[in-house]
């Protein structure tokens, strides 16, 4: 019985952690990435589809992105969604590829980001509590109804308690990850 809430709060924080990384790929660092693009939808065929599935995304220098659509007049359209998107972001073609350059961030910039990403990494955190609340609240029911002992009550909010440290500890650890990639000049 214990096990199966102790599980279930496992897949639960596993999730928060993964939604906390994919958050972070969106988060622009000095080098480029395709995950930048990610959000971007554009017209095909009065379809909206994800840039991805329109083009084909790559970085061929560290500051540089670039765009192959796979129908040539699908250019325009595409440029207008990076345009639409506001990203910060000019996009420029030859008339077969579209290339996006990034700016240097500046050190002022880098710090916001850095802010942005604790407190995001803070919410992930959160969410990781509040799972470990309904986990313990579900032993407590369990207990309540005669379904485990007191003993086996203690001892499992000791193991919800372990393995919340543990995913908090991978938070911090994505964090640090990131703040790191971030400040890298």
């Amino acid at each position: 019985m214990t096990k199966d809430v102790i599980n279930d709060m496992k897949s639960h924080m596993e999730k928060s952690v993964e939604s906390l990384r994919r958050e972070y790929q969106k988060v622009r660092t000095g080098r480029a990435n395709t995950g930048l693009l990610d959000e971007i939808r554009v017209d095909f065929y009065g379809n909206p589809s994800p840039l991805n599935q329109v083009a084909t995304l790559a970085v061929p220098e560290p500051r540089t992105i670039t765009i192959q659509p796979w129908e040539a007049k699908m250019i325009s359209v595409i440029e207008k969604a990076i345009l639409n998107a506001n990203l910060g972001f000019t996009p420029s073609n030859d008339g077969k590829l579209i290339r996006i350059s990034l700016p240097p961030l500046t050190e002022e910039r880098r710090k916001e980001i850095v802010k942005s990403l604790k407190k995001t990494a803070e919410d992930a955190k959160i969410a990781i509590r509040n799972i470990r609340r309904e986990a313990i609240d579900g032993l407590k029911k369990l207990e309540k109804d005669k379904k485990i002992s007191e003993d086996d009550l203690k001892r499992a909010e000791k193991e919800v308690q372990d393995v919340t440290n543990v995913f908090v500890a991978k938070v911090d650890e994505v964090l640090a990850h990131k703040e790191k990639e971030v400040m890298e000049v």
